[in-house]
């Protein structure tokens, strides 16, 4: 009998931001992203070549995915439980993050908890 692996976070997407960003990645690049969205649900420490904050935010973080030289990335936050909340995605073409996706993150992570307070 298999036992199944522990998943230490539940990863939930707020509206469609991610998905159209994902259905829109060939099969081998949502493979790798599918890959590092597995590590963060069931690894207790999450190494952070897949998962980790970004500094200049208000608490959010990145998701990576590496396929063929492309970054990957899927900005995100925390919620109460070891909720992971999926807003957007991008390939990163340069060395930081663009400030306009942690903007965007931002702006998203602000809108998902006033619409679960109401």
């Amino acid at each position: 009998m298999i036992t199944p692996t522990p998943k230490y976070r539940t990863i939930k997407f707020y509206k469609n931001y991610f998905k159209e960003f994902y259905i829109q990645q060939t099969d081998s690049v949502r493979r790798k992203i599918a890959y590092s969205l597995t590590m963060v649900e069931t690894q207790r420490i999450i190494p952070t070549k897949f998962f980790r904050i970004i500094e200049s935010s208000d608490g959010i973080y990145e998701i990576r995915a590496e396929y063929e030289g492309n970054i990957f990335r899927i900005l995100c936050c925390m919620d109460k439980g070891a909720v992971v909340v999926l807003f957007q995605g991008f390939q990163k073409k340069t060395q930081k993050t663009p400030k306009k996706e942690i903007q965007l993150a931002e702006k998203l992570k602000k809108e998902y908890f006033q619409e679960k307070e109401e």
